[in-house]
């Protein structure tokens, strides 16, 4: 539709609001006090008494560093592991004489550990930099004086300043709505980045500023906004407009915010009055946390402890020294010659034996520094990239038709993807497409529409492949009847009974018409004319309004035009037999709300008669229908609980004739209340709308589809079937939000409902008393009530274990947020097997996530697709964000990206599971190891008496863990799996070995440890009885400690990396490379580090190849440590996989025995899950097949 049509468009006839009427009322009084203190002068934002006021600027920043913080803050967050603190500490310590090895092996590896992810934070916040260049770089039209409007930066606006923006456009800042291309200064405005809806939301600006219509207007515009201060309540604003020594009013409905976007309306002149940070949307953002998984966090208390432990271990070894150097002269000499006290003088001094015992206090601290292995850290960054590479890389989670993969935008969380309990939702655009279908409808007691949804064909495939097999069959001749036409958005509908014109041939065709006419007329959307092609699009107030009005223009009744007093269609006629022009007087628009629940017009046909065509939800709808309107009545109510079962929204389509004596007097009462300014003009508005939507005649219902992604039942369901409990929390209305439940499966028809709502008839009424603080208490009371309630009924079900669903609305989670309210709020949600939060602002969201995480202490994920969702994601554990139609907020705030919510069950029951237990093997492993070579150095300090003296060269302690023994656990970390990603899907309840933390449980870490401290033991003793009296050379000789050291290395070196080869489950060529060539290598490193000069290689020098090569004795002392140190893991892990197998070691039975295809083993192995299935399909299978047979009792 032309811009030039639409200004001369007036509305204020078809729509109930008034134009022009305002009053000040309830918080108008509280301007100029605190919190209502803000004051814009408008077009004149350089003045001195703007400039005095010092308001923020328009710029917006979403990183976590800037150029001045990244050091201290990145520093920060690397020494706050206690382990990276430690080794600093080290590092100091090792440029003092006290030091037993040399500093650079102590440096080097810290520097490289600090460096490496500091530059992954650099990269990462830089990403979110070019966001927020781009965006503050957008650029929009600004008053400049003269007339003139200029192109400016975003973050060069000004509160004042007047901005024009223009269709599909987005609002730079929070403006005041002064005018639009329309002569009654409406505008549509498209608010999906803040609360998640599609459907437009109608503004109008105040009649004194409706004509300033050209540029020119604003010459001389001058104006002052006095008004609330910067918050963050989106649906709330109060303030007034000084205009040419007159004050006006202004509310939420001439408030524009940014991020919304302009729809539908060519222009708006607007003035800017809150930028950038105190902007509602930012107000609703949080700073990007710096997050950190729990298993790296649980790490991080086990160093803590190993700390102690060294501490402890460091303490008695110097107590003894200090004991032992005190009584170490004996006639006036050493006793300990062998130590060379001559070369100190105070180390081994008897006479300060005391401070001796200070200072190999602080060498034991070092040297027992490879208890902590500092290499952990490096190789869990190098594993969590790859980790993070493949993620990436899955071409099951590529979206073909968006070219969008899945993107892992840190790699921080990996772990965590197998341990979520609770994922916070947003609904539209992550559960759904954004789209409305129309799918089905009942016409007369006829069903009509073939098509299928996603919650039949889940709920077929479940019950078994004959019913699978049957909706093949069906999907099949629909894809053949699609084939033959173009695919049209929001038009899904198959029946080739009423379609192309073949409803004139139906028995109740009359009344097929009848309800085509509505479906066509009863709306308040906008057509817009393609003029090259002619066809007909439509803009309307919600994507379900545009749905029916497209099934009535696909089925033959096209609207094409709307006027002030008519509206105009193109219908086919049965009685001529063609498609005529008809046009109809538009008198009354009655307009959809939450609690009218259904909408009407009030027409005069060519005949002169005048009707009123309703549709509305069918709980408002029945009750008004008159005696001799009831016909099909049962099969209409069956049909819409056929309809609801397979989650689709209804609304049932009924009219009624009306005659001129009973009209005249509804439009004298609905002007006059239309006129009201008082309180209550809403509800007198409501009031004589229904006297006269009674005495209907019922026609049918619609069945729309709110299109959800493909596959969104399916992964709920294995989502539930896993453990994971799954919270809806949505800006949509609770009617929406209720119906995609049903839809996804999260709720079921017969499922115990606990609905928390604040819209009671009591509460309505104080608050419009506008007694504000008496309407809170009873607020707060009425939501205390109801939870207290809903914990009863939850209680009285829990006993039964009947599944109850939560339900509450935006304004109750305001008071069930409190302090004193969350905790026993909290306590009913997580009681409840889903829970919906309808109407909730961002902060809400983000808050309701906060109370989950910090309360319960279980992993959450948050997933949404919209800038409303941000910081949702970043309080949760893990954000998710879905790279949909919404823009890339979300995306850019989250740490992984997604393109379609069905991905959601690979990346956490296959890579999630995967990683977790990768992580949890990988960390248990590297203390396991570092345990086992620290303690033979502690055993060989107790043999010398705490001398200090390090048994091993100090590269042997360098490479270590660097190179020897590290590759191998990187490869675990990589490649391990206990089953494969078909099993992973197949068994979700394998997830809860994650939710449960099964795999890095105390007991586990614990037991890892004493197999560190047993594998020492033997390592120790085993060679030290073996090589310390007996000859170890043909000459004779006995070893020295350059021989002890290098064969109790070669023990450790085989043993850590053979007890690798035997717990890993998947073993690929690059694990093989990585344990026996860590094994190959070191005996070449001991070559040719031995066959360098002495003064490099020291106590190498020549070791292997001239004292220990030769030896049988070496040999078979390595192959008998080996034995015996892994022994004891070999009896342990037969006597666990017989008697107490775990989720995985099952799966892996019956994998290994071929019945993973086994229904009857299949079903004995997810008997074993801990919680039960309470939503998605198969819970509601398995419901409706328990009340089946309960019925089949009673008869």
């Amino acid at each position: 539709m032309g811009g030039g049509r639409r200004r001369k468009r007036s509305f204020s006839r078809i729509h109930a609001f008034t134009c022009g009427k305002a009053s000040f009322k309830g918080g108008h009084s509280l301007i100029g006090g605190p919190g209502f203190s803000r004051v814009v002068y408008c077009n004149d934002p350089e003045c001195f008494e703007a400039s005095l006021l010092n308001y923020g600027g328009n710029y917006v920043r979403s990183t976590k560093y800037t150029l001045v913080t990244f050091f201290p803050k990145s520093l920060f967050e690397q020494f706050r592991r206690v382990a990276n603190f430690y080794f600093l500490v080290c590092a100091v310590l090792s440029f003092t004489p006290l030091s037993p090895y040399l500093p650079v092996s102590n440096v080097l590896p810290l520097l490289l550990v600090i460096g490496a992810t500091m530059g992954k934070e650099v990269v990462e916040d830089w990403k979110r930099k070019k966001q927020d260049i781009e965006m503050n770089n957008r650029r929009v039209e600004v008053h400049q004086g003269d007339d003139v409007f200029e192109h400016t930066k975003w973050m060069d606006l000004k509160a004042g300043d007047i901005v024009k923006v223009e269709k599909d456009e987005f609002f730079p800042a929070d403006l005041i709505l002064l005018s639009s291309s329309y002569d009654e200064a409406i505008c549509y405005v498209e608010t999906m980045n803040l609360d998640g809806e599609t459907n437009l939301k109608l503004k109008q600006a105040l009649d004194a500023t409706s004509n300033l219509h050209e540029d020119s207007s604003f010459q001389n515009f001058k104006a002052v906004i006095r008004c609330e201060d910067p918050n963050a309540n989106l649906y709330s604003f109060v303030g007034s407009l000084e205009f040419r020594e007159e004050q006006y009013p202004l509310s939420p409905q001439q408030l524009l915010l940014r991020d919304s976007k302009l729809r539908n309306t060519d222009y708006i002149y607007g003035a800017v009055v809150f930028t950038g940070h105190d902007t509602k949307v930012i107000q609703n953002s949080t700073e990007p946390p710096s997050k950190r998984s729990k298993i790296e966090k649980r790490m991080d208390t086990i160093v803590c402890f190993l700390f102690a432990f060294l501490v402890v271990l460091s303490i008695i070894g110097s107590i003894f020294f200090g004991i032992a150097t005190r009584e170490d002269q004996e006639n006036g000499k050493m006793t300990r010659w062998f130590l060379r006290p001559d070369e100190t003088t105070i180390y081994y001094d008897p006479e300060r034996a005391t401070i001796a015992a200070i200072l190999q206090f602080l060498t034991a601290l070092m040297l027992y520094s490879y208890f902590i292995p500092i290499s952990l850290y490096v190789s869990i960054e190098i594993v969590k990239v790859l980790q993070s590479i493949f993620i990436n890389q899955d071409l099951q989670m590529y979206y073909e038709e968006a070219d969008k993969p899945a993107r892992a935008r840190t790699s921080n969380l990996n772990e965590e993807l197998g341990q979520v309990d609770t994922i916070p939702s947003d609904k539209t655009g992550t559960l759904t497409c954004n789209s409305m279908e129309f799918i089905k409808c009942s016409v007369a007691g006829t069903s009509y529409g073939h098509g299928i949804t996603e919650v039949e064909r889940a709920l077929a495939w479940r019950k078994g492949s004959h019913l699978a097999r049957e909706m093949m069959e069906v999907e099949g001749k629909i894809e053949e009847f699609k084939e033959e036409k173009l695919s049209i958005k929001g038009f899904n509908f198959v029946d080739e009974r009423i379609m192309n014109g073949n409803w004139r041939n139906e028995p109740r065709a009359d009344l097929i018409q009848k309800f085509l006419q509505v479906l066509a007329i009863c709306h308040t959307t906008i057509p817009e004319v393609d003029e090259e092609t002619g066809r007909v699009s439509y803009e309307a107030e919600s994507p379900d309004e545009a749905a029916l009005v497209v099934a009535a223009r696909e089925l033959g009744f096209v609207f094409y035009e709307r006027t002030q007093t008519n509206i105009s269609l193109y219908e086919f006629d049965p009685v001529l037999g063609k498609k005529v022009e008809r046009s109809y007087n538009l008198l009354n628009i009655l307009e959809f709300s939450s609690s009218r629940k259904r909408m009407s017009v009030i027409l005069r046909n060519k005949e002169g008669k005048l009707l009123l065509l309703c549709k509305g939800a069918d709980s408002v709808m029945f009750e008004r229908l008159a005696k001799n309107g009831q016909e099909f009545v049962k099969q209409t109510k069956e049909h819409i609980a056929e309809y609801a079962d397979a989650g689709l929204r209804t609304l049932v389509v009924a009219y009624r004739e009306i005659d001129e004596e009973e009209y005249v007097e509804f439009n004298e009462q609905f002007t006059e209340a239309k006129n009201r300014v008082s309180a209550d003009r809403e509800e007198m508005i409501e009031e004589v709308a229904g006297n006269i939507e009674r005495d209907l005649i019922l026609l049918g219902a619609t069945a729309v589809e709110d299109k959800l992604q493909n596959g969104v039942p399916e992964c709920i369901d294995k989502l539930a079937q896993a453990g994971i409990k799954i919270w809806v929390l949505t800006g949509d209305k609770m009617e929406t939000a209720i119906n995609i439940g049903f839809a996804c499966s999260l709720l079921r028809q017969g499922m115990n409902q606990i609905v928390i709502n604040s819209e009671t008839p009591e509460n309505k009424a104080l608050e419009k008393s506008g007694e504000k603080s008496a309407a809170a208490v009873a607020f707060k009371a009425s939501v205390l009530q109801q939870i207290s309630e809903g914990k009863q009924l939850l209680s009285s079900l829990s006993k039964k274990s009947e599944a109850v669903a939560l339900i509450i609305d935006g304004k109750s989670l305001i008071y069930t947020l409190e302090d004193d309210v969350r905790d026993i709020f909290l306590e009913l949600a997580i009681g409840c097997a889903s829970v919906i939060c309808c109407r909730s602002s961002p902060k809400q969201k983000a808050l309701v996530t906060r109370l989950v995480k910090t309360k319960t202490g279980s992993t959450t994920l948050a997933i949404g697709d919209g800038a409303n969702d941000v910081g949702m994601l970043q309080e949760a554990d893990i954000g998710v964000g879905i790279s949909g139609a919404e823009g890339m907020q979300a995306v850019m705030s989250s740490d992984i990206a997604i393109a379609q919510f069905r991905f959601l069950e690979r990346l956490l029951l296959v890579h999630g599971h995967w990683c977790y237990r990768r992580i949890s093997s990988m960390i248990c492993y590297f203390f396991y190891k570092n345990i086992a070579f620290g303690f033979t150095i502690f055993f060989y300090e107790i043999y010398t008496s705490f001398s200090g003296q390090a048994v091993y060269n100090d590269w042997f302690l360098s490479l270590y863990n660097i190179f020897f023994t590290s590759l191998p656990v990187i490869a675990l970390g990589v490649f391990d799996q206990d089953v494969s990603s078909r099993l992973c899907l197949k068994f979700p309840l394998l997830y809860q070995e994650g939710i449960q933390n099964v795999l890095f449980s105390w007991h586990r870490i614990l037991a890892w440890s004493f197999n560190g401290v047993l594998s020492a033991t033997i390592i120790f003793f085993f060679c030290i009885r073996a090589i310390q009296h007996q000859a170890f050379r043909e000459g004779g000789e006995v070893a020295g400690l350059e021989v002890l050291g290098t064969t109790m290395y070669t023990c450790v070196v085989w043993v850590v990396n053979c007890q690798m080869a035997i717990s890993i489950s998947y073993f690929t060529y690059i694990q093989h490379l990585f344990i026996w060539g860590g094994i190959v290598s070191w005996y070449i490193f001991l070559i040719a580090y031995g066959a360098m000069d002495p003064d490099i290689s020291t106590t190498a020098y020549h070791v292997f190849i001239e004292v220990c090569a030769p030896a049988r004795s070496y040999w078979l002392l390595t192959l008998l440590v080996l034995i015996a140190s892994l022994l004891p893991y070999f009896a342990y892990s037969a006597i666990q996989m017989r008697f107490f197998p775990s989720y995985h070691q099952m799966i892996q039975w019956i994998r290994s025995d071929g019945q993973s295809d086994d229904p009857e083993y299949c079903h004995l192995v997810r008997q074993r899950s801990l919680r039960p299935t309470t939503v998605g399909f198969t819970a509601r299978f398995e419901a409706k097949s328990k009340s089946t047979k309960e019925r089949d009792r009673g008869h």
